[in-house]
């Protein structure tokens, strides 16, 4: 069982924890992040997502919005959303002149079907496009709260096949996971991680920004994460008040409590900003403010 390692050293694990944190954006959202931008540290990775209804034009363009604003852009690749070989590398190639992109997430995507010829994140990995296109770090998905549709089994074996496939060609790898309301559920998944897979790159634990809790229910069912009155207990909230705003402090005070970097090994939260981006910056802000006194 880990320890609780803040006793001895105060707010450690919460700095360690917000100390380069990433952010998600959609190709929407530009304005947002130039309204945002004096709130975010320089450096800052911020992902980018490839959303339906969302053009190719208008995710690259979010990447460069992302870049010029001094911030790293990681844009999205969607497996199943792609129509052929060359809609990948096309893209690639669009983002490498436009954004000088050097790091991706891949994941599989929601399509029932694939559109193209890649049925999975591993499918687009095993082209070695991406090392083709000089993208040296990739990010992978983790489900610390399982999915809706694919088994634990498969989720371990493909997280185990991508891993190897990119750390065999000579690339980074980050695990990014889907957004979480359960710390138990991640800290026990983070232990399975290190010690069962024995896979020790950096994970970015997803956290929800602020928002009002019928929104969260809303991401929450879509994405398949658990939303039980239980879970959102532990989370802070009530489902019976859809109309309050959540916020994580409690969800990060108590995954703070249990962290142990000697068991969970390399983490950092990632931020879903599902209230606005200004919002989740603000809060980032004044909680490692009173977080430090």
């Amino acid at each position: 069982m880990a320890t609780n390692w803040k006793d001895n050293i105060g707010n450690a694990a919460v700095d360690e924890l917000l100390d380069g944190f990433s952010l998600e954006m959609t190709a929407k959202d530009i304005e947002s992040l130039r309204q945002a931008k004096d709130g975010i540290p320089s450096g800052t990775p911020i992902s980018v997502t490839f959303l339906p209804g969302e053009n190719m034009p208008s995710r690259v363009a979010a990447a460069v919005a992302v870049k010029e604003s001094g911030f790293m852009p990681v844009s999205h690749i969607s497996a199943r959303r792609l129509s052929s070989h060359d809609d990948l590398t096309t893209f690639l190639d669009t983002l490498r002149g436009a954004a000088g992109i050097k790091r991706v997430f891949v994941v599989a995507g929601d399509t029932p079907q694939p559109l193209g010829p890649f049925e999975d994140a591993l499918a687009v990995i095993q082209t070695d496009e991406l090392l083709k296109h000089g993208i040296d770090t990739v990010g992978i998905a983790g489900y610390p709260e399982g999915h809706p549709n694919i088994p634990q089994l498969q989720l371990w074996n493909a997280l185990k096949s991508k891993h190897k496939a990119l750390t065999s060609g000579g690339q980074e790898v980050e695990i990014i996971t889907q957004f979480v309301f359960d710390y138990d559920a991640v800290l026990q998944w983070l232990e399975r991680v290190r010690q069962d897979a024995n896979i020790h790159v950096k994970v970015r634990v997803g956290i929800p920004g602020p928002a009002s809790v019928k929104t969260l229910l809303r991401f929450a069912t879509r994405c398949g994460v658990g939303a039980s009155a239980k879970v959102m207990a532990k989370y802070g909230v009530s489902i019976t008040k859809l109309l309050y705003t959540a916020r994580p402090d409690a969800l990060i005070n108590d995954f703070a409590d249990r962290f142990n970097p000697r068991v969970h090994g390399d983490v950092r939260f990632h931020f879903y900003p599902f209230g606005g981006l200004e919002r989740t910056t603000e809060w980032i802000q004044n909680y490692r403010s009173m977080a430090n006194g």
